[in-house]
Parts: C-alpha cells; sequence; structure tokens
C-alpha cells in the first residue's frame, strides 16, 4: 500500500468515525465533517445501542491502529485487573512502545511511530526495542539511537516539528526533545491520556 493510499484511507476512517486520525486528515475533515459517501450529508438516524458502542470501539481501535484481535486481547486482560475495565485498557494502551514515540513528538502519526520501531530506530534503556506492543516500564527511558539521530526526519523531530498537531506531552512523560530522549515517569491515568473515546462503550461492547 503507498502512502497516498494509505493516507487517503486515514482520512475517510477519520470522516466515518468523526474524529481526525492524522494532521492531513485534520484539513479534509475541517471542510468535509460528515461520514464519506452519497448519503454522509444526510442527517443520521437515531442509532441503536450496538451501534454507538461499535462505533466507539472502532475509534479506540484507530487512534492506536490496532487489529481487532489486539484490542481484544487488552480488553480480556484488563478486566483481569484491578479498576474501571475501561480506564484499565486505555492506560495499558499507552504504555505502549508505540504510543509514547508518538506522545514524546519523536513521529507525526500513530503509523509513523510504529515504523519507527520497527525500523529498529528505537532504544529502550540502552537497548533496541523493535516491538511496537513492547509495554514500557514506569521509570524506563526511551531514545532515539544515536545513529539515527543525525537522520534528517529526527532532527526535524528533535526541533519540535511535529509539536504543532500533537497533544500536549502528558503529565506522565517527562520529554527532552532536543536529545529525542523520554522517559516514562508513572502509569499513565485515563484522564490525561489525549484519546478521544467513551471507554464504557467499548467495555459494554465487548461484554454484550
Amino acid at each position: 500500500m503507498t502512502s497516498v493510499t494509505r493516507s487517503r484511507r486515514q482520512v475517510r476512517l477519520s470522516r466515518k468515525l468523526g474524529l481526525p486520525l492524522t494532521p492531513k486528515a485534520v484539513k479534509h475533515f475541517e471542510k468535509r465533517p460528515y461520514p464519506p459517501g452519497e448519503h454522509g450529508r444526510a442527517r443520521r438516524r437515531t442509532e441503536s445501542d450496538y451501534a454507538v458502542r461499535l462505533r466507539e470501539k472502532q475509534r479506540l481501535r484507530a487512534q492506536y491502529a490496532l487489529r481487532e484481535k489486539q484490542l481484544l486481547k487488552v480488553y480480556e486482560n484488563s478486566r483481569k485487573q484491578p479498576g474501571l475495565t475501561g480506564e484499565v485498557m486505555v492506560e495499558d494502551l499507552e504504555t505502549r512502545l508505540d504510543s509514547l514515540v508518538l506522545r514524546a513528538g519523536f513521529g507525526r502519526t500513530i503509523l509513523q511511530a510504529r515504523q519507527i520501531v520497527t525500523h529498529r530506530h528505537i532504544l529502550v534503556d540502552g537497548k533496541i526495542v523493535d516491538r511496537p506492543s513492547f509495554r514500557v516500564k514506569e521509570g524506563q527511558t526511551i531514545q532515539v539511537k544515536p545513529k539515527s539521530q543525525a537522520t534528517t526526519p529526527f532532527q526535524v523531530a528533535a526541533a519540535g516539528a511535529h509539536r504543532d498537531v500533537l497533544p500536549a506531552v502528558p503529565g506522565y512523560l517527562d520529554v527532552q526533545l532536543e536529545k529525542l530522549s523520554a522517559t516514562l515517569t508513572r502509569r499513565p491515568k485515563r484522564a490525561e491520556v489525549p484519546v478521544t473515546c467513551d471507554v464504557q462503550m467499548v467495555v459494554e461492547y465487548y461484554a454484550r
């Protein structure tokens, strides 16, 4: 799949879910803030409870760019943990390596952040980790490896070029952008995580 095709798919998915998933989608979404297709402008019919829950689940999946099987596994693990299942889900997803690479501003989108990880540009406590789903623990530091830091994409990131399209750095992450380094200082809390989703609806979807 080409980058252009992928970008178009993200724009279309953004309109379908009602939230911009990429910086490029923001502009398109502002021009056409309605679902795609010939009936997109028409007033939406009253949605069923199932449709509402499904959309929220799809929103969560899209923002972390997960496969259905991956999100279901997160749900199954989270419901065994103490606390509200929906909040635990988001807090767990937020400790994924690709999520934190994005939050730190090393990449511009979740897909770009994932690519950065899989292409072996990221160190966790000094060791290369190329698994996007790797869970970063409190106190661990992620950093772009020195050799990669010298390349143009990362020099652009270090200059703060992505910060204009990303949410503010959350409180659980200590970022030294000029050094392309970030430390997870504590476990994320749902209220701080910049994700648009009614997590209770996601729980109800899977619990049905």
